[in-house]
């Protein structure tokens, strides 16, 4: 974040006023304008025919669970296929109970899963660990020979080696193998895509490029979806399935976008403050990346309108604010008085209040549960903590100060903004509990990870552009000060960062507590969507036409079904 330094506060002897002199960021207008507002006014309602097809295609694919399937890679390949389509939530018992079967043979055969199967083998210990069993990568050793090379068998087994390579990133720190698993993979791949046709070797980029772990199963399921149809030997019942329910959560989804872009409308923000981002796409994305699912529709609507001020009270913070008005604001934050927003610009006095009518739409959906009078106070510690966070970045501006890459990091937890996210997002849900929110504060090490991977990866993509202003000193320029490294050597240095920060979010997501895993899940979903935001080092929140592709699968085109109207 930056804010004008004092330098900048020019004053000349013959005038008795200042002229507060505010750095301009340039920030690119709103890619999407006001094309999701028809959303609100639009009928979306999924027709009755649909909700029956939809239904009965259900029932279908539940008995192929029940139906005689006795070959373990027919069954690991069924939940493989339900978690990219993103349906898997509709199955979740089927699957527990399958894997539990799974997990209990593995234990008492370990060779249910023939040597030379390679793909069976990598599926079962990717799908084995993330349903938090913690099955131990030892079971690769056998893919190597006397010499400890890695056997021939696999140079050219495409299957085999893109399923290794995503087994490969569910490891964690001692899983020596995975890593050499890892580079094995990687590498011939690579090597072999020239050899393939286009769309096997289409197929193998996605893999290396979007890897299953640290990608978004609603983002990335119109992509598997359609691999799927290609293959001669699909399921047509699975495959219809599918399309069907992705149409019906993607008109569920258009209604909160357009819900949201009514409310920015409404509120005339974008007017308001000129000097941010006007952004509520991107916002809602960020929002949807936290659960698709169709109970959480609360938390999605308001955690994109928290977003979307968030972006300006950022931008306030980095690119508009002078110091002393920073100070006031923050100050107003922790006593949550409007009335020290007074003297302050009236843009700034605006976020001020946005803020406040948020809080009352929290409480008021709150209440209800029952759950208002503990939601409400760490829905506001949360945003006095990211606030307080963006006003050290400030005073560090101010100074001239430049940290360590390690200090930096620390208060890059909480400018991250993984902390707000997940609370807000866990407010709105029925996991809210005290345990649950007192989780959060501790600061554990799942939410201590993804925060870095989200403020590095954030940097990375940013910082030429925000270095063009006067701009508080990044993770990548730390880096660069503290080790006496070029900037290329120091992008490395933050990449081998993120995959350590990988490990350590596997790793949390393997232990056995009493927090539920859709918190887990939250958590990690926010370095997923970190590693899609400024994927190849570039700013899709600021430009948002770079997610041009996603927003139109996601938001606004639907599967073609014959003779279907949904």
């Amino acid at each position: 974040m930056s804010i004008a330094p004092s330098s900048l506060l020019l004053s000349t002897q013959h005038e008795p006023t200042h002229i507060t002199t505010r750095p301009c960021a340039n920030f690119p207008p709103s890619f999407w304008g006001d094309t999701f507002l028809q959303y609100h006014s639009h009928s979306l309602e999924v027709n009755d025919n649909t909700k029956e097809l939809a239904q009965k295609l259900k029932e279908e694919v539940k008995m192929m669970f029940q139906s005689s399937i006795k070959d373990i890679k027919q069954k690991l390949n069924l939940i493989d296929s339900l978690q990219r389509f993103s349906v898997s939530y509709l199955f979740k018992q089927e699957i527990n109970n399958l894997l539990e079967q799974i997990h209990h043979s593995f234990i008492e055969d370990k060779t249910i899963v023939e040597d030379n199967n390679y793909h069976s083998l990598a599926l079962l210990f990717r799908l084995l660990r993330q349903q938090g069993y913690r099955i131990s990568s030892d079971i690769f050793k056998k893919l190597k020979n006397e010499q400890g090379n890695f056997n021939e068998t696999l140079d050219n087994d495409i299957e085999g080696l893109c399923s290794l390579y995503e087994a490969a990133q569910m490891r964690t720190h001692g899983d020596d193998i995975m890593e050499e698993i890892c580079d094995f993979s990687k590498t011939h791949l690579k090597s072999l895509i020239t050899q393939l046709e286009p769309s096997l070797a289409g197929q193998v980029n996605h893999c290396l490029n979007h890897p299953l772990n640290k990608s978004l199963p609603r983002f990335e399921a119109k992509y598997h979806i359609s691999v799927y149809e290609q293959d001669c030997s699909h399921d047509e019942t699975l495959l219809t399935f599918a399309k069907v329910k992705f149409n019906i959560l993607q008109r569920m989804h258009q209604k909160e976008i357009g819900t949201i872009t009514k409310w920015w409308k409404k509120s005339n923000l974008e007017q308001k403050v000129p000097h941010s981002r006007n952004r509520i796409v991107e916002p809602y994305l960020w929002s949807l990346a936290k659960s698709h699912l169709p109970e959480y529709i609360n938390g999605r609507i308001i955690l994109g309108k928290l977003i979307a001020i968030i972006a300006l009270i950022d931008d306030t913070y980095d690119a508009y604010g002078t110091i002393e008005e920073l100070q006031l604001f923050t100050e107003a934050f922790q006593r949550w008085d409007i009335r020290l927003t007074e003297s302050l610009p009236k843009s700034i006095k605006v976020i001020f209040e946005a803020i406040l009518e948020l809080c009352e739409e929290v409480e008021e959906l709150t209440t209800e549960s029952g759950n208002s009078k503990f939601v409400v106070p760490h829905f506001k510690q949360a945003i006095c903590n990211l606030v307080k966070g963006y006003l050290v970045e400030a005073k560090w501006c101010n100074e001239g100060y430049i940290l360590t890459y390690d200090e930096y990091k620390i208060n890059g937890v909480f400018t991250s903004c993984c902390p707000i996210f997940v609370t807000t997002f866990v407010c709105l849900g029925d996991f809210a509990t005290k345990d649950v929110f007192d989780w959060i504060l501790s600061n554990p090490d799942i939410l201590r990870a993804a925060s870095v991977i989200g403020r590095v990866l954030d940097d990375i993509a940013s910082h030429k552009f925000e270095q063009q202003r006067v701009h508080v000193a990044s993770s990548v320029e730390c880096c660069m000060n503290q080790y006496r490294i070029s900037e290329a050597e120091a992008y490395n240095l933050i990449h081998k960062d993120v995959e350590d920060c990988w490990k350590v979010v596997n790793e949390e997501c393997l232990k056995k507590n009493d927090i539920p895993k859709i918190a887990l899940d939250c958590v990690a979903n926010f370095a997923r969507m970190s590693e899609l935001s400024y994927e190849n080092h570039k700013d899709k929140f600021t430009n948002g036409e770079l997610l041009k592709d996603y927003v139109s699968s996601l938001l606004v085109d639907p599967f073609c079904l014959d003779q279907i109207v949904i």
